[in-house]
């Protein structure tokens, strides 16, 4: 349990992603605070900050549900200061929460632009600012942002340019916090996937039970996050990790068992030229 008593602080931790990386930490006995909004259960997502703290606690970690709106600052700087106050410290941040919508410049409401600016942006810039006083207090310093290689190949932005800003958005954060905390021992990356993932955007924004089918489970991304989150951070920073090239590098050369459906052709996911 290399983990044991490291305080990861998790957006977005409630369902999908967020929450299989929380509980593949908690199972190395780490400390998760559970960050994201949702305190109801809405049928088409599933999970609360909750439910995903108790499968966390069963999981052998500890866990801390926060509700917070990452869009604001005092409900992040108040989430930041609960999670000090609970744990003692923060030792890693992961920056998942996310908003996305794929409509064209001319279909997508702006209200929704706002929103993934918000949430993509905003947010993680929030999330990260508010977290470095504490992270720069650990040994095992370690920022992961869920967000894509940058690519300028201009079919990505040609398709849908306000989500792909957005991304982009958050990447660049990272790359930007992994030269100004290098001084301070705290590694900053990013992590994609190869294949698109089963989650609730998916099935319900996406293409829904179709390309669910094409996905692979976001086991792979946790155990790629694991595996990156036990690196030294002084030799592990300003990276475009890209979940399976991870795990490859781990010595894993079997996929197979993290396809939703066993012997599916998988799709490739956005921003993957």
């Amino acid at each position: 349990m290399k983990l044991r008593h490291c305080t990861v602080f998790i957006t977005g931790a409630s369902r999908g992603i967020g929450k299989a990386i929380a509980l593949k930490l908690a199972a190395e006995g780490a400390n998760i605070v559970v960050v994201a909004k949702s305190v109801e259960e809405d049928p088409r997502l599933g999970g609360t900050i909750y439910s995903a703290a108790e499968e966390i606690v069963a999981a052998g970690g500890k866990a801390l549900a926060v509700q917070c709106d990452i869009r604001f600052e005092d409900q992040v700087n108040e989430a930041v200061q609960r999670a000090v106050d609970t744990f003692g410290g923060i030792d890693m941040l992961i920056n998942n929460a996310s908003a996305i919508n794929l409509s064209s410049t001319e279909q997508l409401p702006i209200n929704r632009y706002d929103l993934m600016q918000a949430v993509n942006v905003r947010g993680t810039f929030l999330v990260s600012k508010a977290c470095i006083p504490h992270l720069k207090k650990s040994k095992r310093a370690h920022i992961l942002t869920l967000s894509p290689p940058i690519s300028l190949n201009k079919k990505w932005f040609g398709q849908h340019v306000a989500y792909t800003v957005s991304k982009y958005g958050m990447s660049m954060i990272a790359l930007g916090l992994s030269e100004e905390l290098k001084p301070y021992g705290i590694a900053s990356n990013t992590l994609w996937p190869l294949t698109t993932i089963d989650t609730a955007a998916v099935r319900n924004l996406l293409g829904g039970e179709a390309l669910a089918q094409m996905s692979r489970t976001p086991d792979i991304i946790a155990d790629a996050a694991l595996a990156i989150l036990n690196r030294p951070p002084a030799g592990c920073t300003g990276n475009h990790f890209i979940d399976e090239e991870v795990l490859k590098e781990e010595g894993i050369t079997d996929f197979s068992h993290y396809a939703v459906v066993p012997g599916a052709n998988l799709y490739k996911d956005l921003f993957l030229d």
